[in-house]
């Protein structure tokens, strides 16, 4: 008589947590964002109101910058860190424990209170203001509450995200088959785009794919770095949940962000 396989029992808690604390919200949040506007019970009148004023309000703007800036997030940080990445898997590995240990230990301090630090260097009379105050034209200048610098603080709070899944990636390139290819007469460059990023695609991908997820809902860096220079499309969640208390409308427009995670 075969026997049964316990791995199904031995998960089914896990699955029991996951629908409950996860699928049950999730549906939730869809049956809301049918309901009338304003409405805090869900009933069988549904309506496409919510999603029209996506169009109608000009939330469509927010959606955009939160996407131009997801998408720059991840080119940058792809680019600074797959040199990373190869040092510590290929170049040190010994030594990249320690590294790894250097990167992980700000991400103990919540990332609030490391942004409010780049306010007090960023911010007009701050330390980068005292040391640009000996160029000329530059005494008085302002370094916060525009895009750049919040570009510049979404590629600094998720850049673990992208350096540790590529660094796996590249670790898992055949050193071999890299010597194989340079024996064959391969250039760096055809090294590189046949060999190494091929065989490393699955690091990288995972890293692209949390940083683009992460930064898209991301509003802090925008608030405290930007001021309200740029305003994130989950700022425009939070401020229909919260402040015009419109759950179907915040449910309609997080809908809306989900479906684009989705179909990454």
């Amino acid at each position: 008589m075969k026997e049964k396989n316990p791995g199904f029992l031995l998960a089914l808690p896990s699955i029991i947590l996951l629908f409950l604390c996860f699928i049950v919200p999730l549906l939730l949040v869809v049956l809301y964002s049918f309901q009338q506007p304003y409405s805090f019970e869900i009933s069988a009148d549904f309506s496409l109101l919510n999603f029209v004023d996506f169009f109608g309000e000009d939330y469509y703007s927010s959606l955009g910058w939160s996407v131009l800036l997801a998408f720059l997030t991840t080119v940058i940080l792809f680019l600074l860190c797959y040199p990373c990445a190869y040092g510590m898997a290929k170049v040190f590995p010994k030594a990249s424990i320690w590294i790894t240990l250097l990167l992980v230990m700000p991400i103990f301090v919540t990332s609030n209170i490391r942004l409010f630090g780049w306010t007090l260097i960023l911010l007009k009379g701050g330390y980068l203001s005292f040391l640009t105050s000996w160029i000329p034209g530059m005494e008085n200048a302002e370094f916060l509450y525009n895009f750049p610098v919040i570009l510049m603080g979404m590629v600094y709070i998720y850049f673990p995200f992208m350096l540790f899944p590529m660094e796996l990636g590249i670790f898992m390139v055949d050193d071999e088959a890299v010597e194989a290819a340079i024996d064959l007469g391969a250039s760096r460059w055809q090294v590189l785009k046949e060999v190494e990023l091929p065989m490393a695609s699955a690091g990288i991908f995972i890293g692209s794919l949390l940083v683009f997820v992460l930064s898209l809902g991301a509003m802090v860096e925008a608030q405290v770095l930007g001021g309200s220079t740029v305003v994130p499309f989950a700022d425009d969640i939070h401020h229909a949940f919260s402040f015009q208390q419109n759950w179907p409308l915040g449910s309609a427009l997080a809908v809306i962000l989900l479906a684009i995670t989705l179909v990454l």
